[in-house]
């Protein structure tokens, strides 16, 4: 990891001390210095799947920022002693560097969703962002891995949003990043809220930390799926006061 950041970590991963703000404007310098940065956008299921996963663990450790995309985390950082200041989403995240990319007519890569869902974001994204470049893109139901890396490498991108969903999208990064000089950011199901597919949370909602209770409501088969974050909380303090 290389990052101008002090970082904490919460139950194995380092998560950069910084707000969106600071984020933002250490990405804009990135990028306008050709700098090659690969983002993770981490909630406590990812904390949990890489505490599972070995190989998913080393793959985000080996990121140049990981952000505390879930108030989980910050509760979690909390509770261990450590606060981060705010949460750093992906999908917020991902919109203000379309508007830096249309500011200077960055070039940028979709990869990810349903081919209905990307071709939704490709025409918002033309019709919202008229001075971004769209060098390239493809769905997330590709057969042939390398013939994509290729597609990307061609394209010659500045920034690459990956939306195939954890751990995919880490390991499909990490493995390919070499071949552009790029931002390179998985973003989990920012397609699908991007495209208009999936609403996001009100306002209110996201300024009293229930985003997850709105998305609950309005997709219950996620229940599951929410059960990870009781199972987080009891290692975070285990760790707080059993010490591993």
């Amino acid at each position: 990891m290389q990052n101008n950041f002090e970082t904490v970590n919460v139950l194995g991963l380092d998560f950069i001390k910084a707000t969106q703000t600071e984020f933002l404007e250490q990405l804009k310098r990135d990028s306008q210095t050709k700098a090659n940065r690969f983002i993770v956008t981490a909630n406590p299921e990812i904390v949990l799947a890489s505490k599972a996963d070995l190989a998913y663990a080393k793959t985000i450790r080996s990121a140049d920022y990981v952000t505390a995309d879930g108030i989980g985390i910050i509760k979690g950082a909390k509770i261990l002693g450590d606060p981060l200041p705010e949460r750093v989403t992906g999908y917020d995240t991902l919109v203000a560097l379309l508007s830096f990319a249309n500011k200077h007519q960055k070039r940028v890569f979709f990869l990810g969703a349903r081919p209905a869902v990307l071709q939704q974001v490709l025409t918002k994204v033309a019709t919202n962002y008229p001075n971004l470049v769209i060098s390239g893109s493809c769905d997330g139901y590709f057969k042939d891995e390398a013939k994509v890396a290729e597609q990307i490498k061609q394209a010659e991108p500045d920034f690459v949003f990956v939306a195939l969903g954890f751990p995919k999208q880490e390991f499909f990064i990490a493995k390919y990043q070499d071949l552009a000089s790029a931002i390179w950011m998985g973003v989990g199901g920012s397609f699908d809220v991007l495209s208009g597919q999936t609403k996001r949370a009100p306002k209110w909602w996201i300024d009293h930390h229930l985003e997850w209770a709105y998305r609950l409501l309005k997709e219950p088969s996620r229940f599951f799926r929410m059960l990870a974050l009781p199972k987080y909380l009891l290692l975070v303090y285990r760790k707080k006061y059993l010490k591993y």
